[in-house]
């Protein structure tokens, strides 16, 4: 029979396909706790929107980590530690896609992994200081991280238990996994940063390298408007973490004319990031990624958004830092109008920027095969530019930027009117 969510079942015992054609060999069981298969119509759920609001608090972890102590190692440590949260992140979209988040067993799995996720943040901060009183925070952060990723790996399984090709591919993920958590643990008990940041960057590229390799047979996207749409969300969050920074910045600091003009400036550079990616690049890869199917759709979700789309969270985050460090200045008008920023601040509110444009330009190259040379050009600039920060003021430095960001902005919007009119003005 016919569920009316559209799932076959064989008597209401058995979940044996849905309208997608795949059969998913769900167990028998209370039909509460049963996992019910997405097909293409499934959108972004409110269970989901829940999920994601332990990451809010994640990113501003991580911004503040190096926020306090801007040197080159603390950098390292922020954006490994983004990477390895951009990692479960992405591990729970791949399987928000495959079976509904808002029904049966999967919820309280969420919610579960959502307690987990939040601890891993608190931890986040001390997880390369020496160990102080009570439990180890890096400790703490591996094992919670275990949890969470060996989670995903059940539930997934469970999600389909009759599918010999999906048991083939996390047969292959555990193995991959499971020596990148064994270096994990060795790095946690690594007694320098140094050292452990090394053997933790190791163990998170071998893991990415591992998934990877697991290839694209095995893994499907049911729902591209699911895909594209939880992926938009999480840019979100990370832009949302720049107004934070920006806040944070001010907070607490008597009103001035420069607090008001950084808190402006500030908004237009983050207001310019979300334009590019929402007016000019969204919508089309979704597009192509609609156009495709099997193995060749699976290929480009992972392309463009598991791996690509950490280069636009790290972006802007790294942005986030910069305008928090502007905003900082801003708090003395002479300070802000005459001191430059100095060292990582400096390199970060550009080079944040630059790396989400060169990571926006093999984005849309990778999902619909559109090449910007402008765009990569500004970011290439943009990702050098510290030299330049540094000689001049803080609040010249945001004000260049944001004009700057805004032009580009526009210019993609035109030319993407331009060619969405094409193909009328020729039929």
């Amino acid at each position: 029979m016919t569920s009316e969510d559209g799932t076959v079942t064989d008597g209401g015992t058995r979940t044996v396909g849905h309208p997608a054609g795949r059969l998913t060999g769900h167990p028998a069981g209370p039909a509460g706790a049963r996992l019910s298969a997405t097909d293409a119509a499934h959108r972004v759920t409110a269970t989901e929107l829940f999920f994601d609001l332990v990451f809010v608090y994640a990113i501003t972890q991580v911004t503040a980590l190096v926020a306090d102590a801007p040197t080159a190692l603390r950098l390292g440590e922020g954006i490994l530690l983004l990477a390895l949260l951009w990692w479960c992140w992405c591990c729970f979209a791949w399987l928000g896609n495959a079976v509904r988040a808002d029904r049966g067993v999967l919820r309280l799995v969420l919610i579960t992994v959502m307690a987990l996720l939040l601890v891993i943040a608190i931890v986040l901060p001390e997880s390369f200081d020496e160990r102080g009183s009570g439990l180890d925070p890096a400790f703490v952060f591996v094992g919670c991280y275990a949890m969470v990723r060996l989670l995903h790996l059940l539930i997934y399984l469970l999600s389909d238990p009759g599918n010999l090709e999906l048991r083939r591919v996390l047969r292959r993920a555990l193995t991959s996994l499971l020596p990148s958590l064994a270096l994990l643990a060795i790095g946690a008990a690594m007694p320098t940063q140094a050292g452990r940041l090394a053997v933790w960057t190791i163990a998170f590229v071998a893991d990415a390298i591992g998934v990877y390799l697991t290839g694209s047979q095995g893994w499907q996207v049911n729902s591209p408007a699911h895909w594209a749409e939880r992926h938009g969300l999480i840019v979100l969050i990370a832009l949302g973490e720049s107004i934070v920074a920006i806040g944070i910045g001010v907070g607490g600091i008597p009103v001035s004319w420069s607090m008001i003009v950084a808190v402006v400036l500030g908004v237009a550079v983050t207001a310019s990031l979300w334009w590019l990616y929402f007016d000019a690049a969204q919508t089309r890869a979704e597009h192509r990624l609609a156009a495709l199917t099997g193995s060749k759709r699976t290929a480009q979700a992972r392309d463009g958004y598991t791996y690509l789309h950490f280069l636009l969270i790290a972006g802007i985050v790294l942005t986030a830092l910069g305008l928090k460090k502007v905003a900082e200045y801003a708090a003395d008008p002479t300070h802000a109008i005459s001191d430059p920023l100095t060292g990582i601040p400096a390199w970060a509110l550009t080079g944040g920027v630059g790396v989400y444009l060169l990571g926006l330009t093999a984005f849309r190259l990778r999902t619909t095969g559109e090449w910007s040379v402008l765009r990569a050009v500004v970011g290439a600039v943009l990702l050098a530019a510290r030299p330049v920060v540094e000689q001049m003021p803080a609040l010249v430095a945001l004000a260049v930027l944001a004009v700057g960001l805004a032009a580009l902005a526009g210019y993609e919007t035109r030319r993407r009117v331009a060619d969405d009119a094409l193909p009328a003005a020729t039929g």
